[in-house]
């Protein structure tokens, strides 16, 4: 026991000084997993097969907590045999470690039978609707479910086959190329041609329909959503298509894996993840017409695609040049933007980055980009801003060819930031050395010269122009004018008290801005704001229905049998507020009171995405009528694992 300690702590320093990837190349993985659903539990079988390309006396996987029932070496001889080599390992609930004399060109398979009970990277979520599981690889790492590398720099081709009952849909990265139905389960196998990280292996099982678009070059855009969405699936996958033509053309290289697939989950941890082929993404990002004006799917999908290239097919080699992944992504979502909403849209969208940037760097929070620790702001925000500024100074066409060569240069391959701006260097003819300094390596955000950039923007320079703050004597007018939206709603939260009868004649953001500013309303503009109760705006009834509310409690009632039918977002926005006001409207149906609260308070089980639960725990416990069933919900929300709710309910225990 002693002597395996020592060269497991041997292993460690040896490791500390080297990558495994210098010693070892992992080409391909074959997995097959089956999944309880009951026990939280995945058996499977894998085959590596992998290469030496040094000498080197062990090679490890690493395995978080599996328990490794059997294993196998064997030692693939072209043309010859295949061998079985005598194994001797350690599983040491972290890694696998094999031990071997093994000499560099040798090609070895190895096969093990395992089983786990992932605590992250998997996740169970129990719904009346259906359970579902999915999985997450970025930050909570794969290989508590599949034993793999960690290291993103070792690529492998992933081929997954998965069983599961036979009432679910099972998605993966990859083609779909075969299934098997018997008795009682269905085996999905998945495919795929390229090799990736294993933080980008991901499933997702559900009850799901699906609707197949081809793109312009004939790759399949597999749109997937819950069979009781089909009223929301065109809002929710708007553009789809025409994102993807545009960035296949923008970038200049062909779109690298077989299929695109988008699979919305309950309770996701983020908005969206890139898994390579497969973006899985918050079922929040479902949503009918009226939600997509203030919330839809567009920017997440843009930006999850981009990653395809950016981050799936080439990848960081750490996290020093994250920024590669989610600046290039932010950037090339934002343009994708553009081609759909205009040029207005997207130097709207660069100057509310900038704000963002600026507050950072007033708070002393800023970073510099190569800074592995850095915040999302730094990485995607200011590394948008870097590609923006760069695409400036080298022009379109040296920048556009950059991109290409960077791309199919370092393909399934792993990058670093010089590999980049070397290309733009080449490209471009300039020395780009300075450029490097002021923006990547300095710490503070160039808000100056990014403001230059944005004045060319004649809608930025109309913006800015208008300040209510420092000049009054024309605003009123403003409001009426032929001003952008934004200027306008600029001036309505700069001075409320401006807001007369014909600035409800305005288009839906700035009625928007009215209903969020205007908590106050007099009588002579009662009228003009009830109508905002009919506008297409989740955000703007909700803002209303209170305010409403508040200011003419001998309407309640009438406002409240308005929007009674309306729930809102998938958080169920109105809906909650809704109950809350009927619970606490004195003489406004007495003989509902009851299952108007156990409706409520029902919300904060976790039946219920977190998104829902938040808002009634919000509610119950601002009108003090949590009980004991509500303070039971809010304990078991105290260990959910999405972090934010989980962190909301920790403090609302408090």
């Amino acid at each position: 026991m002693i002597r395996v300690c020592l060269i497991f702590l041997l292993l460690l320093s040896f490791f500390g000084f080297s990558q495994q990837t210098d010693y070892v190349d992992f080409k391909e993985a074959k997995v097959e997993i089956s999944i309880n659903s009951k026990e939280k539990q995945v058996e499977g079988h894998i085959e590596y097969t992998f290469e030496i390309l040094k000498d080197v006396d062990s090679i490890y996987l690493d395995a978080q907590s599996i328990k490794l029932d059997s294993m196998q070496l064997l030692e693939i001889r072209p043309h010859i045999h295949t061998e079985y080599i005598g194994i001797r390992y350690q599983n040491n609930s972290k890694q696998i470690i094999v031990y071997n004399n093994f000499k560099r060109e040798q090609i070895f398979e190895l096969h093990m039978n395992y089983s786990a009970l992932p605590k992250k990277a998997l996740y169970f979520i129990e719904k009346d609707e259906g359970n579902q599981i999915w999985t997450q690889g970025q930050g909570k790492y794969t290989s508590n479910w599949l034993p793999s590398i960690d290291d993103m720099n070792d690529k492998i081709e992933f081929d997954l086959s998965i069983t599961y009952d036979k009432d679910y849909e099972i998605v993966a990265n990859g083609n779909l190329t075969d299934k098997k139905t018997n008795e009682f389960t269905t085996t999905w196998r998945y495919d795929m041609e390229k090799p990736m990280s294993s933080y980008l292996v991901a499933l997702t099982i559900g009850k799901y329909n699906k609707k197949v678009e081809n793109s312009k070059s004939g790759i399949p855009l597999e749109m997937f959503y819950y069979p009781e969405d089909s009223l929301k699936f065109e809002p929710t996958y708007r553009y789809t298509k025409r994102m993807f033509d545009f960035l296949e053309e923008e970038i200049g290289v062909s779109y690298p894996w077989q299929n695109y697939k988008m699979v919305p989950v309950k309770d996701f941890l983020y908005a969206g993840m890139e898994n390579t082929s497969l973006n899985i993404y918050s079922d929040a990002f479902v949503v009918d017409s009226i939600a997509f004006v203030d919330k839809n799917f567009v920017n997440i999908n843009a930006h999850e695609l981009a990653h395809q290239w950016f981050g799936d097919l080439v990848t960081e080699t750490s996290g020093t040049h994250h920024w590669l992944q989610e600046g290039f992504a932010t950037y090339y979502a934002l343009l994708a933007e553009k081609d759909i909403f205009g040029e207005d849209y997207y130097y709207w969208r660069l100057y509310e980055y900038a704000q963002e940037l600026l507050e950072q760097d007033k708070a002393g929070q800023s970073t510099s980009l190569l800074d592995p620790k850095s915040s999302s702001t730094t990485f995607y925000k200011k590394g948008a801003w870097v590609l923006h500024m760069l695409r400036e100074k080298v022009g379109d066409e040296a920048f556009k060819e950059a991109v290409k060569n960077y791309l199919l240069k370092h393909q399934f391959k792993n990058v670093k930031t010089d590999d980049f701006m070397g290309e733009v260097e080449k490209a471009s003819g300039q020395d780009l050395s300075e450029f490097v300094k002021v923006w990547l390596n300095n710490k503070a955000f160039m808000y100056d010269k990014a403001m230059k950039s944005l004045k060319k923007s004649t809608f930025i320079q109309e913006y800015l122009m208008v300040d209510c703050e420092v000049e009054t004597s024309k605003c009123y007018e403003y409001l009426s004018s032929w001003i952008s939206d934004e200027a306008k709603s600029k001036i309505i939260f700069q001075n409320h008290e401006l807001i007369k009868k014909e600035a409800f004649i305005n288009p839906l953001k700035v009625r928007q801005a009215i209903a969020q500013s205007l908590s106050d309303i007099t009588t002579d503009l009662k009228a003009d704001y009830e109508s905002l109760l009919n506008d297409k705006s989740y955000i703007t009834i909700e803002a209303a229905l209170f305010n409403l509310w508040r200011n003419f409690p001998e309407e309640k009632t009438k406002y409240l049998n308005q929007v009674k039918d309306i729930d809102g977002f998938n958080d169920k926005n109105i809906r909650t507020l809704w109950l809350t006001l009927a619970l606490i409207t004195e003489d406004y149906e007495p003989e509902n009171k009851k299952s108007y609260f156990d409706e409520l308070t029902d919300y904060t089980s976790s039946k219920y995405g977190y998104e829902v639960r938040q808002n009634a725990f919000q509610y119950l416990n601002q009108i003090k009528a949590c009980n004991d069933a509500c303070k039971e919900n809010l304990k078991q929300a105290g260990k959910h694992h999405n972090w934010r709710f989980k962190k909301f309910a920790k403090t609302l225990l408090k």
